[in-house]
Formats: structure tokens, sequence, C-alpha cells
């Protein structure tokens, strides 16, 4: 939670799912964050961005990492 100066004031602030938005809890030991690099559509070089990704077990088995990687615009 954020305060009125937009400060965080919470001590833990839990990770969400990017696909299900479903909070990724403790036990979760299926549950994935991967970066995915962004490259340049001329030279197809690295250009210091990327893209993070939180998935939770249950997304996991259900659809391909790859699938959601494509369906996020990549």
């Amino acid at each position: 939670m954020q305060n009125d100066a937009g400060e965080f004031v919470d001590l833990y602030v839990p990770r969400k799912c990017s696909a299900s938005n479903r909070i990724i809890g403790a036990k979760d030991h299926a549950s994935i964050q991967m970066n995915v690099a962004e490259v340049d559509k001329v030279t197809g070089r690295f250009n210091g961005q990327f893209k993070t990704y939180a998935i939770c077990g249950a997304i996991r088995r259900m659809v391909s990492v790859l699938g959601l990687a494509h369906l996020g615009g990549l």
C-alpha cells in the first residue's frame, strides 16, 4: 500500500501472477519469475531493457510459457 506521498508503507509486497493476477504464495514452489530481453527490431541487438514475468504454478501447468510471452507482444 502507498501513502499520500507515494511511498510504500508495507513491509512485504507479494508477487502477483502476470497471467491471472493471483497472488503467488510462499509455498508455490512451481512458480517462476523470468526476465525476457527486448531487442532492437532493426539490428536484433539487446537494447538494455527487459520485461519481467511472474507465473504461478497453476498457470504453468495449464499454458505454455512461450505462449504467454507471445500474448505479451514479444
